[in-house]
């Protein structure tokens, strides 16, 4: 399903469950703990099996008979941090990287749910990272009404930020959604911080391709989201500078992040979600 489709949906629950079916429709047994490990596989029904076992709702939408294979449940503490500086209201083609960002954790908080795992959600703004939605009951459904209300404004223009004293006592998962634009690697000592052998980090950098391929042509206005500071610029004259620039700074970040426990997911915001999701499910 579109992404742009899913933003007319205006139901961030449904938009969350739509991508999370899709992406799980014939995944195998993994052996990576925490998200997407509740199911081993989709198969075909065959007869002796439980017919309270077939997904009617995949019925509804397959005409197949399809029946889900669980695993264990996995119990572990999952934390959704949400960057809201104002560089998160970046738009192309109808799909602004806020929105993208708000449907990826929701189908992710909603794997994530029903494996039982304790979640949360914080919110990175102004330069400081705040408890939105504490694990406890009924937090999927506080999730994503908080989801659906937060508004991206200001800059991060701290490099003290740090996290809550999370608990170390057993095994996390950190995910983490956001341009991961920086200024003065505020956003790799952060991860330094916090990084750890009980804590696995996924990071889901999501990008516009202009701003990873800059193919634009002709005079610009160019706005800095997070000061609201402008420029006219020829884009003919620094497509070669803005692309090698791009390229390089993905190139060291990529670098400063091979930190163990940490993965970063490199996404562009023309990506179908449920396909981000099944890769980052199956790799």
């Amino acid at each position: 399903m579109l992404t742009t489709d899913l933003i007319k949906l205006n139901n961030l629950q449904l938009a969350g469950k739509l991508v999370s079916d899709e992406s799980l429709l014939g995944i195998q047994a993994s052996n990576r703990s925490g998200i997407g490990t509740e199911f081993e596989q989709f198969r075909h029904y065959t007869p002796g099996d439980d017919p309270k076992r077939i997904d009617w709702k995949l019925f509804a939408k397959s005409n197949q008979y399809l029946v889900r294979e669980s695993a264990t449940e996995s119990n572990q503490q999952v934390r959704f941090v949400l960057d809201l500086s104002g560089s998160m209201n970046y738009t192309e083609a109808d799909v602004s990287r806020l929105q993208y960002a708000k449907i990826l954790l929701a189908s992710l908080a909603y794997l994530s749910n029903r494996q039982s795992d304790q979640i949360s959600l914080y919110s990175l703004q102004n330069g400081t990272i705040q408890t939105l939605v504490p694990a406890g009951k009924q937090s999927f459904l506080k999730l994503v009404a908080t989801l659906e209300a937060a508004k991206a404004n200001g800059t991060w223009d701290s490099t003290a930020t740090s996290f809550p004293e999370f608990s170390r006592k057993q095994s996390e998962m950190l995910i983490i959604a956001s341009d991961f634009l920086q200024v003065n690697d505020e956003w790799v000592n952060l991860i330094q911080k916090v990084s750890g052998p009980r804590r696995e980090i996924v990071i889901f950098q999501l990008l516009g391709d202009q701003e990873i391929d800059f193919t634009m042509s002709g005079f610009y206005r160019f706005q800095d989201l997070e000061t609201g500071k402008e420029i006219e610029l020829q884009a003919d004259a620094i497509r070669d500078t803005v692309r090698q620039r791009s390229a390089d700074y993905l190139t060291q970040l990529e670098t400063s992040l091979r930190i163990p426990h940490v993965r970063l997911i490199r996404v562009r915001l023309s990506e179908p979600i449920a396909l981000v999701l099944k890769q980052y499910l199956t790799s």
